[in-house]
Formats: C-alpha cells, structure tokens, sequence
C-alpha cells in the first residue's frame, strides 16, 4: 500500500510540474488561475458525490462561505493567513452542523439532494439583503448585492505588505491542487476511504458490519466542504471581490455539470471538467452570436446520453482496449516463446 501510495504520489507530482510549466506557454496565467480553482472546486463535489454516494446539488453555499468568510477574516485582520485558515474550517463547520442534521436524520438522496439547494438558495437570499450599515461583522459590511471589495489579498505570512499576485499567485494554486489532490488520494487509500467507497456501494451491508454509516458520511461531507471553501478563498483573493453570485443556483448548476462531464467516479475527471468547461465558457464569452448556457447545456445532454460515466473514464476505458490487449498479447506470446525454449532444451 505505501509503495502504491508513493507511485501516486510522484506521479502526481511529475505531472503537475510538467503542467505548470507548460499551461503558462499557452494560456496566460490569469486565466490558469481561476481555471485550477474551478478544478479544486470540482474535486470538492467530486470526493463526496462520486466516492461517498452523496448527492449535493448546494456545492456553491460552502464555495461563497469560503470566500466571503476570508473577505470578512481578511478586512478586520488586515492579513491573509488566519483567513485562509478560517475559509477552510467555516465551511467544513458548518457541513458537519448540516450533515449530522442530514444523515443521522436518516434521509434519502432525493431529500439530501433537495435539503443542500434550499440551504444555497436561503444563503443566497440572505447575502442578497444585507445591503443596509447594520449587516456589519467587525469592520466588515457585508454590502448585499454588491459584495464585499477592497479586502487584503494573500500575502506572504508575517509580512501584510508582501503580496503574491499575477504569476506567483498562480503557482501557489497550483501547487495547492496539486497538495489538496495528494490530501485526497490519501484519503480514498486509506480504510476511511474504502469504508466511504463500500458505503456508496451498499450501505446496508457496511451498516451489518459494524461502521457508523452516518458519522463517516458526515466526515466527508465536512471534508468536501472544506475544499469548496478554500477554492472560494483562493477565488476571492483572485477576483479581489466577492458577491452573492457566488452562492446562485447557476453557479452550483456549472459545478454539477462539471462533474458529470469530466467524470465524477474518478479524482481526475471532475478537475479536467472543470478546467475544460470552464475555458470554454471563457472563449464563449468573447463572442455575442450564441448563448453559452446554450452551448453548455448541449454539451450536458450530449454527454448524459452518450458518455454517461463522463470524458476522463471513457477515454481511460478506450485506452485500456487499445493498449491493454497488446500488452497482454505480447505478454502470452513472449510464454509462449519461453515455453518452446524450455520444451526444446
């Protein structure tokens, strides 16, 4: 197990680097930015929709907590590291708060579905009407429709006036995926990860074996929550302002369908889905002939009929087809011709 562990480790690694520094030549790294957040962001509905069998149509509330709690954190201590801390733990918090009420309630999928949306639409009306001075946390307004701007933006630790924005920030991202995507690996490696993954695949039977179903199920939802809510840190600082759009049902829309189209069974899918759908929307945005939710709705039912398991497992499946069967060709052939060897001598 650690021998496999530490392969998935340096591949991640090598792979990551030969991304960072390649992307750059091609993309500017103001567009690679927020491209790696919207793949941390997937990642994050990825691990408990695809790993623990939980459906959360609400994956943008912990992405808007993350970013409005560091905006906040970030305007009364006038420096980035406690906030980034209190943009991870806030949502995960409030995750657990909702999964213990969630799964110890004994709800179905329908209703948990349905429950994860209310709660995103009920924070999206809230931030929407705290536009008056006495929506204030601290020397934070929360600024209703218009958001929170003007907030200090990451800089170096002990240092408020070290910023790290523009190429820097962007290989601070990146090396964060890459970290977050290692975090997780681990994690589905390990006996929580098994356990989360047999859950998925028959609760009932996990049930008869002893684990507590709904304390693990409570634990990945937290820790999906979490990652949401660094993304939604890690956008803020990219945007340099945050808004009630960030908790729409458009945004948590988006995030549903990048998880479909990439792949949400797998860890790769959901962040190449992300990256992928997310630049185009980009390069959709520059013209004004067709509608991009137009043009993302299509690619949405073209890949539910046709690619149901999502891009990255079909390609991964094509691949295995094509080049497994010759590996395992010439494997029987190079037998065979060890066997005539022997026969002969």
């Amino acid at each position: 197990m650690q021998g496999s562990m530490s392969k998935d480790v340096m591949t991640t690694l090598v792979v990551s680097a030969a991304l960072i520094w390649a992307l750059p030549l091609m993309v500017s790294t103001y567009t690679l930015t927020i491209l790696i957040i919207y793949g941390m962001l997937g990642l994050s509905l990825g691990l408990i929709w695809g790993f623990g069998g939980i459906i959360c149509f609400g994956q943008a509330a912990y992405f808007g907590l993350g970013a409005y709690t560091y905006a906040i954190a970030a305007i009364n201590f006038g420096e980035s590291t406690i906030p980034m801390l209190l943009a991870v733990i806030v949502p995960a918090i409030f995750a657990a708060l909702l999964g213990l009420m969630m799964f110890y309630g004994r709800l179905t999928d329908v209703y948990l579905g349905v429950i994860t949306l209310v709660v995103m639409l009920i924070l999206f009306k809230f931030i929407n009407s705290t536009a008056g001075p006495q929506y204030v946390i601290g020397n934070a307004r929360l600024g209703g429709y218009n958001g929170i701007p003007g907030f200090q933006t990451l800089n170096v630790p002990g240092d408020p006036s070290a910023y790290i924005w523009g190429d820097a920030y962007f290989y601070v991202c990146a090396v964060m995926l890459a970290l977050v995507f290692i975090l997780v690996s681990a994690l589905l490696r390990s006996s929580f990860g098994r356990i989360a993954v047999g859950i998925r695949e028959n609760e009932t039977r996990m049930s008869l074996m002893g684990y507590d179903i709904r304390a693990r199920k409570t634990i990945l939802f937290s820790i999906g929550a979490a990652i949401a809510g660094l993304a939604g840190a890690l956008f803020a600082n990219w945007s340099e302002i945050v808004t009630p759009s960030l908790f729409s049902l458009r945004q948590s829309a988006e995030i549903i369908i990048w998880c479909i189209v990439g792949g949400f069974s797998n860890r790769v899918g959901p962040i190449f889905g992300a990256a992928g759908l997310a630049y185009i929307k980009i390069l959709l945005g520059q013209q004004s002939m067709v509608d991009n939710t137009l043009i993302m709705g299509i690619i949405l039912v073209v890949f539910v009929l046709f690619l149901p398991k999502g891009l990255v497992p079909a390609v991964a499946e094509l691949w295995n087809i094509s080049f497994g069967r010759r590996k395992r060709g010439a494997s029987r052939s190079g037998r065979r011709v060890r066997n005539r060897g022997k026969a002969n001598g």
